[in-house]
């Protein structure tokens, strides 16, 4: 499923025009999103939470070459399922 179609579903289960749910699908992304830049967590109880993980500076290899490179610290977003959800995919 793409953002298109899940702006599709959610318009016809909600019976909102397809402006509308797009609207709501998009808050509902920014909003999770700005948590994060935060460091927030987004916990959603049943469906799992969206957190931030930091990884620390290291350093790797060009496969091509063999050289050595740095890799800059990042910060990395992370989903983690909750039970719910777990418990309908299995």
């Amino acid at each position: 499923m793409n953002k298109n179609e899940l702006i599709d579903a959610v318009a016809s289960s909600t019976e909102l025009k397809k402006s509308e749910a797009t609207k709501a699908v998009d808050a509902v992304f920014d909003t999770i999103a700005g948590a994060l830049e935060k460091g927030d967590e987004v916990r959603l109880v049943g469906f799992g939470t969206f957190s931030v993980a930091e990884r620390a500076a290291s350093e790797g290899r060009n496969p091509r070459t063999g050289e050595k490179i740095s890799i800059a610290a990042s910060r990395q977003a992370k989903f983690k399922p909750g039970k719910t959800l777990k418990d309908a995919l299995n």
